[in-house]
């Protein structure tokens, strides 16, 4: 008799708030969330370092505390700084972890959402590779919406936010040429999951890519 072939499982997406996905870079920058506390909300950053220059692998070495703070000028500025995000996306769409989502990373800061103060606490921290106000390519909004859809599936998470709408005044990531309503077309959110005056009318919203 012929020899039936068995299926490898197919792997968990998640498996202890790591997603599958993506690549595993463990940071020791994070800590445990309050008792009872799990993510609500996604922050989406951006990130590059130096600023201005992609595909360094800076960023993944600032997370790390694996950075050379000497060798340049802005790296010196920063020295000592101990930070992490849950995800970083790359400009060609790379898709990087640093932190489980089950835990706390340390992206946010000094924070407030909706009367919410400490958004590390019950948030989800997404890095894009980028520069605020300047604009960010289409395979990262891919990726963005992919992970975000097994973010939404995975949690109850109901709000997706700027890093600029939780400090106000002190941060301006990702600025003016992030593009909100691809994330909340993607998503199929409502316009009370988002700061408001981001997104428009359901009516007007349109694909950005098939």
């Amino acid at each position: 008799m012929p020899r039936l072939e068995t299926q490898k499982p197919t792997p968990p997406l998640w498996q202890d708030g790591w997603y599958s996905f993506a690549r595993r870079l463990e940071s020791p920058n994070f800590g445990a969330r309050p008792t009872n506390v799990q993510p609500e909300l996604i922050v989406i950053h951006s990130i590059s370092l130096p600023p201005g220059e992609f595909g360094t692998g800076q960023v993944q070495r600032l997370f790390t505390n694996q950075l050379d703070w000497d060798a340049h000028d802005y790296f010196r500025s920063i020295r000592g700084l101990k930070v992490s995000a849950h995800f970083f996306i790359t400009r060609d769409g790379q898709l990087w972890q640093f932190v489980s989502c089950n835990d706390r990373a340390w992206h946010a800061g000094e924070s407030s959402h909706r009367g919410k103060d400490n958004c590390n606490d019950y948030s989800v921290g997404i890095e894009l590779e980028g520069l605020e106000g300047l604009f960010f390519e289409n395979v990262q909004y891919e990726t963005l919406s992919s992970l975000s859809a097994a973010l939404l599936q995975a949690y109850p998470i109901t709000q997706v936010a700027g890093h600029e709408h939780i400090a106000l005044g002190r941060k301006q990531d990702p600025g003016a040429g992030f593009d909100w309503p691809v994330v909340r077309r993607s998503l199929g959110l409502g316009a009370a999951s988002f700061p408001a005056g981001v997104t428009p009318d359901e009516a007007t919203l349109r694909p950005r890519f098939p």
